[in-house]
């Protein structure tokens, strides 16, 4: 225990004599969870919408006016052929063309089938996909309306109707910030200890100290220890930090015990360490560290389930994504931040996440070899 004590005094030192290290641990991870989730939103707005009305009647004035009725669409060009929408979609002034041909109208009245046609600038596939949804969604209510005007008043009363009723559950006003924030949180929270702990053992090899430890009759797993034990307790001041913010900037409290945050992440930071200590027994230079840390922390990242929902991967994807432990974290922190889970529906993944601890520890002290 003296051994290990004086590692630890040792590595407080070092860490509370680097100024960037404090920043990277205490000021980035506030900066960026007050900043990202402001603009890490899945919802689109504000989509340009191009509309070539050919048919200038009363049915197609008012489907346009149930467009302008939408938050979701700007109405910024009315070309009058559509060769000039698609010089409007090449020059960014258009998102999606909606083609309204002559005798609309006509076609709805007579024979009660009128078609549109709409064009989508799908560079930016997420953005045509949800905006050209959203315009679907605007035809169907706009056709249904139609429908019903045309329904003739049957004997008993008006036209059968089916009435649905629904609620948002965990979530009632499907804020996105209180989806986001958790998520975020995780992300800064693996992404600062892994990159540190990464470069440490290496930067003891550039500045020689690795040398003076090696001659020493120090046991690797009291150096190894040593080496994790300190960025663990900051971790879990970096989540403290996290959880307040969330809770004055986005008013995000808790639904479920906030001890089992801390006991989750507990045992997440000893294999998020153990991964970046096990980086850098590997590694000469902290350049080297920082690359493939960065690397394997960008595969963690987008397979972790905070930007792609798990279940709309394919089938290669979802395997790796169980052995991400980023993934695990993200799928906790929103089960007892919005849903109340307890110990019970988290068990499974502690129990793994136990696991990939047990491992990568013990890896990086078998992989970590003293040399005189």
């Amino acid at each position: 225990m003296k051994k290990l004590r004086f590692l630890l005094e040792k590595e407080f030192r070092q860490v509370f004599r680097d100024p960037a290290i404090l920043r990277m641990m205490f000021i980035m991870p506030v900066i960026q969870l007050a900043v990202l989730p402001q603009a890490a939103n899945y919802e689109v707005k504000n989509v340009k919408l191009a509309i070539l009305d050919q048919d200038h009647s009363p049915y197609s004035q008012r489907f346009i006016n149930k467009i302008r009725a939408s938050h979701y669409f700007i109405l910024n060009s009315f070309p009058a052929s559509y060769d000039d929408g698609l010089r409007d979609i090449e020059a960014d002034r258009a998102d999606i063309i909606l083609q309204i041909p002559p005798h609309f109208e006509k076609d709805l009245v007579v024979t009660g089938d009128a078609g549109m046609f709409m064009a989508v600038n799908a560079i930016n596939g997420a953005r045509a996909n949800l905006g050209a949804s959203y315009l679907n969604a605007i035809i169907a209510d706009y056709n249904q309306d139609i429908r019903l005007q045309w329904v003739q008043a049957p004997r008993l009363g008006g036209p059968p109707q089916i009435g649905i009723a629904s609620t948002n559950w965990f979530n009632p006003f499907m804020n996105y910030k209180r989806f986001m924030v958790p998520g975020i949180l995780v992300i800064l929270l693996t992404m600062v200890g892994s990159f540190l702990t990464a470069s440490n053992i290496v930067k003891e090899k550039e500045i020689g100290t690795i040398e003076q430890i090696n001659v020493t009759p120090i046991p690797k797993y009291i150096f190894i220890l040593g080496k994790l034990i300190p960025f663990w307790i900051m971790g879990q001041i970096v989540l403290t930090l996290g959880l307040l913010i969330a809770r004055l900037i986005y008013g995000i409290v808790p639904a479920g015990n906030i001890a089992l945050i801390y006991l989750f992440s507990s045992v997440y930071m000893l294999a998020v360490l153990g991964l970046g200590l096990l980086l850098s027994t590997w590694v000469q230079t902290q350049q080297q560290a920082m690359l493939i840390a960065f690397f394997i922390m960008m595969v963690f990242i987008l397979l972790g389930g905070l930007y792609t929902s798990i279940d709309s991967m394919p089938a290669w994807a979802q395997t790796i994504t169980t052995i991400n432990p980023v993934s695990y974290f993200i799928d906790v922190m929103r089960m007892v931040v919005l849903k109340g889970s307890g110990l019970q529906d988290i068990l499974p993944a502690l129990g793994k996440m136990g696991i990939f601890a047990i491992v990568l520890n013990t890896w990086a002290v078998f992989s970590y070899r003293k040399r005189s």
